[in-house]
């Protein structure tokens, strides 16, 4: 039986957790950012299954041969997952495992679903990696602007924009201005461009960032991306990039400035039946 551990009770899934893994479940485990964790065992859990607070899909942790567990998730995800993903407006499951060899199992368990897959990349920096002679020239029109308590609360045109991005990690701008760090870039009282500090863990910082449609193409994503690389480096923190491998502007943009490809993995898909 698979069943919901309480905040309070996360804790007892330290111990599934791939050091090497992804951010976001680390975060999520140690209450650094909100999400829903399911467990084969509320007392003593071996294998779980992490909802992303954002919505943003799920992440298989601990032991990935729990037949218990794996015989139990297509049913879960029928009568609990979907009709909530639903509520919300997901009409599909995004799933990765915390470690690779969840991959096979997920495709085991979820062999008849149309299962679709994707590759994701993961990047670090380290200062001594850090090209700060990449860093693009710019038009003075546009401002590289520290994401502040006095900025939070401007009259930017479309604060709206940074308030929404902030708010897909459930985290209060008062935690981020306790943990986290970033920078916009402003156009005649507009953000066009923002990097920020989406999930924290430790020393770690993973990357958010996006820029309007209508500006790209001018480096702007490199211009909030040093900003917020040279803050991090400056404070002992290390810059955390997740991305589809696909995405290839966002791996250029990370590769320019230095960052190290560490790990890569797979996410799978499918479509909920609802």
């Amino acid at each position: 039986m698979i069943t919901e551990l309480k905040e309070s009770e996360f804790y007892k899934c330290r111990g599934l957790l791939n050091d090497h893994g992804q951010l976001e479940a680390r975060a999520i485990v140690e209450g650094v950012n909100p999400g829903r964790v399911f467990v084969d065992d509320m007392e003593s859990p071996a294998s779980g299954l992490i909802w992303l607070g954002n919505n943003d899909g799920f992440i298989f942790i601990g032991n990935e041969r729990n037949d218990v567990f794996n015989t139990g998730l297509n049913h879960f995800i029928d009568t609990v997952i979907a009709p909530e993903a639903n509520k919300v407006g997901l009409n599909w499951f995004e799933g990765i495992g915390n470690h690779p060899q969840w991959n096979t199992t997920i495709e085991k368990v979820f062999a008849y679903r149309r299962l679709g897959s994707w590759n994701q990349r993961v990047y670090t920096l380290q200062k001594d990696d850090y090209k700060a002679a990449n860093k693009p020239a710019f038009d003075e029109k546009y401002k590289v602007v520290q994401i502040s308590e006095i900025f939070y609360d401007k009259q930017i045109k479309n604060m709206d924009f940074l308030h929404a991005k902030m708010a897909e990690y459930g985290a209060s701008a008062e935690s981020f201005f306790q943990r986290g760090t970033g920078y916009c870039v402003v156009h005649q009282n507009k953000i066009v461009s923002v990097c920020f500090s989406g999930f924290v863990v430790e020393q770690f910082h993973c990357v958010d960032i996006e820029t309007l449609e209508e500006h790209r193409g001018k480096k702007l994503a490199q211009l909030a991306a040093n900003a917020f690389v040279e803050n991090c480096l400056n404070h002992s923190f290390v810059p955390y990039w997740d991305c589809m491998a696909s995405n290839k502007p966002s791996i250029a943009v990370a590769e320019n400035i230095g960052f190290k490809n560490v790990f890569n993995y797979i996410g799978y898909e499918f479509k909920f039946d609802v």
